[in-house]
């Protein structure tokens, strides 16, 4: 029977709801939290700061990822530092490029001589992986977030970038990577076959985690009841 109790790899809840958070703070499985503005936009946040204190004052030890919204470098920076400050187990999240293409590897490498640990995010290629990699230094927590679930939307191989990058990372070394963009429970096990660190699961998905392991010809026999049941409630006649 399938179960990620005991498996490897991290799951980190990925969403922006402070009660969602509260109640997955309990949950054993979570090991760390991941957020970013257009979750934090979809779910009514107002006050960026407001919502980050908040909810470091309910996770006080996990890691949590906070992303800049800036979009030039130097503002980039500022809010980096900001966010930062705010706690000893907050990651900052930076888009591998800015919205005009610009790498950010010269930010991440300023950054990373500062000590403030990194969730760089929207990874998709071996190219962007080789720059982050020749940059980051292997003795200061950080995250590469390689967005497999929507890589695999474009019909390629995300563990190729997995694969990649675990290649050239040391043992020893406090380089994470992240599958993000999660679509289904599956990639849970997809990731750790990988070797990946970290997976991002959004709230939707762990609702589900019953469902690890289920007797399928139970599930199927469920299947069936329920689409006879919908038939005969709507009356339907041929």
């Amino acid at each position: 029977m399938n179960t990620i109790n005991n498996l490897p790899i991290k799951v980190f809840a990925d969403g922006a709801s402070i009660k969602e958070f509260i109640n997955l703070n309990k949950n054993p499985i979570i090991k760390g939290f991941t957020t970013n503005p257009s979750l934090m936009k979809n779910n009514g946040i107002v006050d960026y700061s407001l919502f980050a204190l908040e909810l470091l004052s309910i996770i006080k030890t996990k890691p949590i990822s906070f992303e800049v919204f800036a979009d030039e470098l130097e503002e980039m920076k500022e809010q980096a530092f900001k966010i930062n400050s705010w706690g000893e187990n907050v990651y900052v999240k930076i888009p591998v490029t800015n919205t005009k293409g610009i790498s950010v590897v010269p930010l991440i490498k300023h950054l990373q001589e500062k000590k403030i640990k990194l969730n760089i995010t929207a990874v998709f290629s071996k190219e962007q992986i080789q720059k982050i990699l020749f940059i980051l230094k292997e003795d200061i927590p950080s995250i590469i977030s390689i967005f497999c679930g929507r890589i695999a939307d474009t019909g390629q191989d995300p563990g190729k970038l997995i694969r990649f990058a675990k290649q050239k990372i040391k043992k020893n070394s406090k380089i994470e990577i992240l599958w993000a963009s999660t679509r289904e429970l599956l990639n849970i096990f997809q990731a750790n076959d990988l070797g990946t660190d970290i997976i991002t699961v959004p709230n939707e998905l762990l609702k589900k985690l019953d469902l690890i392991g289920k007797n399928l010809d139970e599930y199927s026999l469920e299947t069936v009841k329920s689409f006879y049941q919908d038939a005969k409630s709507s009356k339907y006649s041929i």
